[in-house]
């Protein structure tokens, strides 16, 4: 099984990073937030709990975040492995995927962080939130988001650099262009 995690700033493009290889891979796209949406939308018991969480404006835990994906895991047994899109933020989550993957014989095989330098970030958010009418995306709100992945990330570089299983990719360039990259790193992995 081929298992990818991607990494990167918002707005580094691993929403669409993440489809493109999936798709190209036959991989199960896992992204934290759909699923989320999902569960909630569809009034499953742990979209309620989800959803009384995110109403009182906390975090959801990380031991529900590993129930809901442990759950996305078990639906997709027909594809060739997972790309788990901006998952995991935290070492013990981390730690609960290699768990996870572990009792299914198989592990990550690399993680790979679209590098994206801060102004060109900040643009696109900014550019996004207008053509998409948020206006709650300012600036401050952007830089902030920034600070806190980044501090969420860091450790997990580490982890995964320790294990010699983290790429860097430069994202930045058309999204073909960043997607030709990945894929010739992907394709030297089967």
């Amino acid at each position: 099984m081929l298992n990818l995690i991607l990494f990167g700033p918002p707005g580094s493009g691993k929403g669409t990073q993440s489809i493109k290889i999936a798709e190209c891979f036959n991989l199960a796209h896992i992204s934290t937030g759909d699923i989320l949406r999902s569960e909630i939308k569809n009034q499953t018991p742990l979209g309620l709990k989800v959803k009384a969480v995110i109403e009182k404006g906390e975090l959801v835990s990380d031991n529900l975040l590993m129930e809901l994906l442990e759950n996305a895991i078990e639906k997709e047994k027909s594809k060739n492995g997972f790309i788990f899109d901006g998952f995991p933020r935290t070492n013990f989550q981390a730690m609960g995927l290699d768990t996870m993957l572990e009792k299914r014989n198989t592990y990550i095989s690399l993680v790979i962080s679209l590098e994206v330098d801060r102004d060109e970030v900040v643009k696109r958010l900014l550019s996004r939130a207008k053509l998409e009418g948020r206006v709650d995306d300012t600036e401050e709100v952007i830089s902030n988001r920034l600070q806190v992945y980044h501090n969420q990330t860091a450790p997990l570089i580490d982890f995964y650099k320790k294990q010699k299983k983290f790429v860097e990719v430069k994202g930045i360039g058309s999204t073909d262009v960043i997607f030709d990259s990945i894929k010739e790193i992907v394709s030297a992995l089967i």
